[in-house]
Formats: C-alpha cells, sequence, structure tokens
C-alpha cells in the first residue's frame, strides 16, 4: 500500500507565501513524476506543476514565476513554494506521485488535498 500525506495549507493574505508538502510512504520502489493539482470551488482539476525524477519541471503559465516545484528523493517528498500569492490561486491542491511498488507494479497515486485560501 501507498499514500501521499500533504500538509502546508491554509489562510494568506494576498502577496503572501505558501510552502506546501506531500511525502510518500509505504512500499516503494521508486517514484517517477511527482506533480501538485489544484482544484478551485466549480472548476474542474488542473495541473499546477509537475517535476520528474531528475528534476525537469514544468509549470502552468499562470504559476511561472511565482510557484517552485522541487523534490527530495531521498524523502519521498515534493514541495510547492508559493510566491506573491493571488485570490484566485484559492483552491484545494492536490499531490500526485506516480509509483513503481515493490512488487513491481506502477500506481498513480492521489493525496487527500489541503486547502489553500488567499484573501486578506
Amino acid at each position: 500500500q501507498v499514500q501521499l500525506v500533504e500538509s502546508g495549507g491554509g489562510l494568506v493574505q494576498p502577496g503572501g507565501s505558501l510552502r506546501l508538502s506531500c511525502a510518500a510512504s509505504g512500499s516503494i520502489s521508486s517514484i517517477n513524476n511527482m506533480g501538485w493539482y489544484r482544484q478551485a470551488p466549480g472548476k474542474q482539476r488542473e495541473l499546477v506543476a509537475v517535476i520528474t525524477s531528475d528534476g525537469t519541471t514544468n509549470y502552468a503559465s499562470s504559476v511561472k514565476g511565482r510557484f517552485t516545484i522541487s523534490r527530495d528523493n531521498a524523502k519521498n517528498t515534493v514541495y510547492l513554494q508559493m510566491n506573491s500569492l493571488k485570490p484566485e490561486d484559492t483552491a484545494d491542491y492536490y499531490c500526485n506521485a506516480y509509483i513503481l511498488t515493490t512488487v513491481y507494479r506502477y500506481l498513480a497515486v492521489w493525496g487527500q488535498g489541503t486547502l489553500v485560501t488567499v484573501s486578506s
């Protein structure tokens, strides 16, 4: 069994910063891509940022230059540093990882989500 546990969401004022963390645990052999998605009320879930196992990153145009994704492979953890936050960044943020388990199955795993609210 494999799970992702997110932390770091909360309420922040416009222009502020937050750092999200997502730790993978369980029967993990290796982790390929790790990413962050978000879903605002009444909208579809969208990709925010993704990072490959060798550190290549890709961002949604709406967050490029403000958000930074990184990972610590030794800790099976991915981070999302969010700066210059805007009200339109308000959403539930979900971590996703493509994991090879110790029984050689590939699983796409989602975290439970963490709420980020940007408001004055």
